[in-house]
């Protein structure tokens, strides 16, 4: 029987490829040490509420179901976390169960909380996922028209149709934003004027769900 000899150049490769899988495992498990879980997939006592319409029951719009946060849509709010964050990438999960509408996700968002606070929207408008909106004096560079706080993206459409699960992921490192969508680059802001805040899921219009809403360190 013939016994088999590997040569000196195959166990290079071989022993790359395991150093390579071993730094690949320890970083994955390094970043879910790091991972900050803004939605626990049970409720929604890490959030507070705002809405348009005071004599609504904020409980009413916002709901969790089957570990999904569903939103309404009416009246027109939005649901921030109570703590502030800067330098993340953010992950959000999110579809449209019926029709599609009309949302945004909302980075740097500060106080006081009002309807159009000031923030930055990362637009989840049905056709336009991956706009950005500068609300209520927030600005960047790229909002070469001072007419409009929209700045549009810079891709075509990546969003899936109506009752698939979408990824919105949103990289603020510094005043530095950069949104993907279905891990298409469809935006970046650059010298935003606003760096830290509240990350907000918004109210507008009709039923939007969420899941998978954490945040991972932006590398920087």
């Amino acid at each position: 029987m013939k016994t088999k000899t590997i040569r000196p150049a195959s166990l290079l490769i071989i022993l790359l490829s395991v150093t390579l899988n071993i730094s690949i495992a320890q970083t994955k498990a390094e970043d879910q040490s790091r991972k900050i879980q803004l939605f626990n997939g049970k409720d929604l006592t890490n959030w507070v509420f705002y809405l348009k319409d005071k004599s609504v029951d904020p409980a009413a719009v916002f709901t969790v179901r089957n570990g999904v946060i569903h939103i309404s849509g009416n009246p027109f709010g939005y649901m921030r976390t109570k703590e502030t964050y800067s330098d993340y990438k953010l992950h959000v999960e999110w579809r449209w169960p019926s029709e599609a509408t009309n949302s945004g996700v909302f980075v740097h968002g500060q106080k006081p909380d009002t309807i159009w606070l000031k923030c930055v929207e990362c637009q989840l408008m049905a056709g336009n996922a991956g706009d950005f909106v500068c609300m209520n004096g927030a600005d960047m560079n790229e909002r070469n028209d001072k007419s409009t706080p929209v700045v549009r993206k810079m891709a075509a459409a990546s969003e899936k149709a109506t009752g698939e699960w979408n990824t919105m992921e949103v990289v603020c490192s510094g005043n530095t934003i950069e949104v993907f969508v279905n891990g298409i680059l469809q935006n970046k802001g650059t010298n935003v004027t606003v760096s830290s805040g509240s990350i907000c899921l918004q109210s507008e219009g009709k039923d939007i769900e969420f899941r998978n809403v954490f945040l991972l360190p932006a590398d920087r």
